[in-house]
């Protein structure tokens, strides 16, 4: 199908107590899992996306060069009043262009969705939320856990022989 990536990870960038542990998901356990061991190729802002690139044209190829769009949901990306230029990019591609499936990963108990932008209550209303309710551990997460068995459900098959 001419992508390169199996999913494009949207995650809130700011450097709050809660974002260390966000990032600390973003940049190891879901490398750890889903690219060790279930054999998915990422693409993660800050680890893909290289220094001197355009970060514009660079995020929109990688984005289009890529299979789902998994977007992790925090008290901060809820609220945020200014929306990524990644974001804005991949839920254009999901919604308008119709040719990315989105994964919604809802990292800590947002409760309601009405402080959400209008697209993602959309997604929210028409697939619902993957929850994260494992404890934040030292321990790599099993891939057989059921947030995993969740999110490999969600994800395009790979080729990865076993």
């Amino acid at each position: 199908d001419g992508k390169t990536y199996d999913a494009y990870v949207i995650y809130p960038k700011n450097h709050t107590n809660e974002a260390n542990f966000v990032e600390y998901f973003v940049y190891q356990i879901m490398p750890d899992i889903l690219e060790n061991k279930c054999g998915y190729k990422l693409c993660i802002y800050g680890r893909d996306i290289y220094p001197g690139e355009d970060t514009a044209s660079a995020i929109e190829k990688r984005i289009q060069s890529s299979r789902r769009l998994i977007i992790l949901l925090t008290h901060q990306l809820v609220n945020c009043k200014e929306h990524t230029y990644d974001q804005h990019i991949a839920l254009y591609n999901a919604l308008i262009q119709n040719d990315t499936r989105v994964i919604l990963l809802e990292m800590e108990r947002i409760g309601t969705y009405g402080k959400l932008q209008e697209s993602l209550r959309f997604i929210i209303k028409q697939q619902g939320t993957i929850k994260w309710k494992e404890q934040h551990t030292v321990h790599p997460q099993s891939p057989n856990s059921k947030f995993w068995k969740q999110v490999r459900y969600h994800m395009p098959l790979t080729l990865k022989s076993s």
